[in-house]
């Protein structure tokens, strides 16, 4: 089964490069999680967001939609923290939970679309993704790397830990918390880029370097700009070959000004613009296979208009990804209906 579902990702992945066209299918799951941080509302974001017109969104560039709901979680009652982290028993089932549904919505054949919750979730559903495609590659859109291992991590929220328990350079720095058994590393740094970063922890900065990770913080962004930065993003991702490309974008990648309704804001962030750009580039591609869009917390908010604006902004990010661009993005047409002249009509 993990064979089959393997081979027939890299088939899709070729032909939707090969033919530059958009995918037929996108499976959107939502995941109303907040168990990887403590700040409660983020498990509204799948709602608001669908709220805010995605799946009418999505179908308008001429997907077959398929809508699989949200996915429900336990939390554990007697979830004490362990070596560090918080709440580990509840996110390892989550996550688990999480990357079953999305390794079989990928092994369907359907482009996915995961709606968070908390970043924590992105353990779920990149390892998810993995089981389906393990060459893939991950773009992370973050103001935080989320790299930080239960030893480093300040909080011991696990929304700031996922990447460290993908990372097989880190295996050795990851302790057997309770509820991950069901998990293995599986991504090399040198499959990863992170772009947006400004709020970098000293751990998760020392590994940035001493492994080696591709990254793009806000000033370089600002030195090289936009185009500079994806290029080399998309060259170091693919110029080895072409794989299928999991993009993991957290909504406080934008400037809070954009995006105010999230939990851990940081000023300085990417602009409108910017941010869209990325995703039309990764779509520009052909490879991207999945989405993560989390962080998206309707209570956080000032008033409502604020949370409207920013899940607004995430179905922007979504469609943009899956193919809608500024210069218009519609159903298909195969012909134009010709003008009959005068005597055409008399004719009739």
């Amino acid at each position: 089964m993990a064979l089959r579902g393997h081979v027939s990702c890299l088939l899709r992945a070729q032909l939707r490069h090969r033919s530059h066209s958009r995918a037929k299918s996108v499976a959107v799951l939502g995941a109303p999680f907040s168990g990887g941080q403590k700040r409660r509302g983020v498990e509204h974001g799948p709602k608001v967001i669908r709220d805010a017109g995605l799946i009418e969104r999505l179908s308008s560039l001429d997907y077959s939609v398929h809508d699989f709901g949200d996915l429900s979680f336990q939390h554990f009652e007697k979830d004490e923290p362990s070596l560090g982290v918080n709440f580990p028993r509840t996110v390892g089932a989550a996550s688990q939970k999480l990357s079953g549904a999305v390794s079989r919505a990928i092994g369907a054949g359907h482009t996915l679309v995961m709606l968070g919750g908390d970043h924590s979730l992105a353990i779920g559903s990149v390892s998810g993704h993995a089981q389906q495609c393990p060459d893939l590659c991950l773009i992370w859109v973050d103001a935080h790397a989320d790299l930080n291992t239960p030893m480093t991590s300040p909080s011991g929220n696990l929304h700031g830990q996922p990447v460290a328990f993908m990372l097989k350079e880190l295996q050795d720095k990851i302790p057997d918390v309770p509820g991950f058994s069901w998990t293995k590393p599986f991504l090399s740094s040198r499959d990863l880029v992170y772009i947006g970063l400004r709020d970098v922890d000293p751990g998760e900065h020392h590994l940035l370097k001493t492994l080696g990770i591709q990254y793009f913080s806000m000033r370089d962004i600002d030195r090289l700009g936009i185009q500079r930065v994806m290029e080399a993003t998309l060259d170091h991702l693919l110029a080895r070959k072409q794989r299928p490309i999991h993009l993991s974008f957290d909504i406080d990648g934008f400037d809070p000004s954009l995006a105010p309704a999230t939990g851990t804001p940081v000023n300085g962030g990417l602009t409108y613009r910017e941010g869209i750009y990325i995703t039309e580039e990764i779509h520009n591609t052909g490879l991207l296979s999945a989405v993560d869009l989390v962080e998206v917390n309707p209570f956080l908010g000032a008033n409502r208009e604020a949370a409207e604006t920013t899940a607004s902004l995430a179905v922007d990010v979504i469609a943009s990804s899956l193919g809608q661009t500024r210069e218009g993005a519609h159903a298909s047409i195969d012909t134009m209906t010709a003008v009959k002249n005068d005597t055409e009509l008399l004719c009739l």
